[in-house]
């Protein structure tokens, strides 16, 4: 349910609006009224709703004051409800990007209209917070870093991170690279992550997941390919460590991509 706040001067407006019109059918719940700016400023604050109903021309604070202080602190909706069709009152409104600017006395056909409208805008909005929220997103930065500056890093450890970066789809294993590389596994493991404050394992899935977002974001592969191509075993695997440092499947890395900017999430081990 879309939660709403009424913010009016005049009583019999205010509780008329909360009384006879029939927000459930509008999925909407008005959760508080106030009866000037400075009342709706600490509802907002306190209530947080999606929605600020609210007159302009009010004592203490107007409305206008109000919304723009109200911003500060949290993202709403706002629709403008007043008897003053002032064109800079009008203008003002346009400049706070309120979504509508409706005149008293109130048209309940038109307020159905214009909530059907915003009640869908809103639940698109929450849907893709969640989804941002699940993903653990904010952009396409990548957390696993191009740019190491491997010159200071160990030899042992900049011939770990070269062979993983090029045979990442290979079935490579620490005791593999330590023998090639005429040292113990466990000297190797211990240089590795003190210069990279990662596990070789950790590293390994990282440039694993890494590559193969490109392929699922190409649409050419199926997923059990895709964990193929980049050295899973098989897709459980594949999916299992995906979510792991993506915070998502796969499929829904596809599905919350083309609309929201993702990152992997931060995994330490």
């Amino acid at each position: 349910m879309i939660k709403a706040i009424i913010v009016e001067d005049e009583q019999i407006i205010r509780k008329g609006m909360m009384y006879t019109i029939d927000w459930k059918a509008m999925q909407t719940e008005i959760i508080g009224e106030a009866a000037n700016g400075q009342e709706g400023l600490k509802k907002i604050i306190e209530l947080k709703p999606d929605i600020v109903i609210t007159d302009i021309k009010m004592p203490i604070l107007n409305g206008i004051e109000m919304v723009q202080e109200a911003s500060r602190f949290h993202d709403f909706e706002t629709v403008i409800l007043t008897s003053f069709s002032d064109f800079e009152y009008t203008k003002k409104c346009i400049q706070l990007k309120v979504y509508d600017y409706l005149l008293k006395p109130i048209d309940e056909e038109i307020l159905r209209t214009m909530m059907e409208s915003l009640v869908k805008k809103i639940k698109e909005k929450k849907k893709q917070e969640l989804l941002q929220n699940k993903i653990g997103i904010s952009s396409m930065e990548l957390l696993f870093p191009e740019n190491e500056n491997l010159q200071s890093y160990n030899a042992y450890t900049q011939k770990v991170i070269e062979s993983l970066q090029s045979r990442y789809a290979e079935k490579i294993n620490l005791d593999d690279l330590a023998k090639e590389l005429c040292v113990s596994s466990s000297y190797l493991s211990r240089v590795f992550k003190k210069d990279t404050n990662r596990t070789f394992h950790h590293f390994l899935n990282q440039q694993r997941i890494q590559a193969s977002i490109p392929l699922l974001l190409s649409k050419k592969y199926m997923m059990y390919e895709i964990a193929e191509k980049v050295g899973f075993s098989d897709y459980k695997q594949y999916n299992s460590v995906f979510n792991k440092y993506m915070g998502c499947a796969p499929t829904e890395f596809i599905q919350g991509v083309q609309s929201v900017p993702v990152t992997p999430r931060e995994v330490k081990e």
